[in-house]
């Protein structure tokens, strides 16, 4: 597993890492979501590992907005770990606010490249999630846009040599039994079961022993 030693983990991201956070806790607050599924299953199954968390998502977050807030809100915080997980809201405003300024998949990849760049310099190493969204139908429009971009933020991960978590991958699975009404009503935000899969796909792709 990745954090055997004193570590510094950091997650940053939209509402699904933000997930009800105090943001006035300065990150320490982990919010209801993955993060603090990821905090308890890893402080259940390897109390030897000495992980500080910190959560510094927002809701509504497009790469744009990471952009714009990263040093104050990752570099600032001196993690040797980054976990990031950004692109939904960027695919989701092309549908649901088409007069705001768009973020194209060429702009999504050069700018979450940059964020990258950015950091691995100054930290041990980053974990990029996919965006996703909670439709089976690939060929749905929304749906079919969050796959290109997902596939932009894997190419990252491949190109800098990074661990990847193919969240899309660990709902489809799950879609396969079950309805997507049992996660969420808008296809986006996940219930308890939800950031669940996303913990559980996070850890595996850090090395984590059930």
């Amino acid at each position: 597993m990745l954090f055997t030693e004193s570590t510094t983990l950091l997650f940053v991201g939209d509402s699904i890492t933000d997930c009800g956070r105090d943001r006035e806790s300065g990150g320490t607050d982990l919010g209801a979501g993955y993060v603090a599924q990821v905090q308890a299953l890893l402080g259940a199954h390897h109390p030897e590992a000495e992980v500080r968390y910190l959560n510094t998502g927002i809701s509504g977050n497009r790469v744009t907005d990471l952009e714009a807030r990263w040093n104050v809100d990752v570099l600032a915080h001196q993690p040797d770990w980054v976990s990031v997980m950004i692109g939904i809201n960027d695919v989701w405003r092309q549908f649901d606010s088409p007069l705001v300024e768009q973020v194209s998949l060429q702009a999504y990849g050069e700018k979450l490249q940059g964020l990258v760049e950015r950091t691995l310099p100054q930290v041990q190493g980053m974990i990029v999630m996919s965006p996703f969204f909670l439709e089976t139908n690939v060929k749905e429009p929304m749906r079919e846009l969050m796959d290109r971009y997902g596939a932009a933020a894997r190419a990252i991960a491949v190109r800098n040599e990074l661990r990847f978590v193919d969240v899309q991958a660990a709902f489809n699975a799950w879609l396969v039994h079950n309805h997507t009404s049992q996660l969420c009503a808008d296809r986006v935000h996940p219930n308890a079961i939800g950031h669940n899969i996303i913990a559980s796909a996070f850890l595996n792709a850090v090395g984590f022993e059930w």
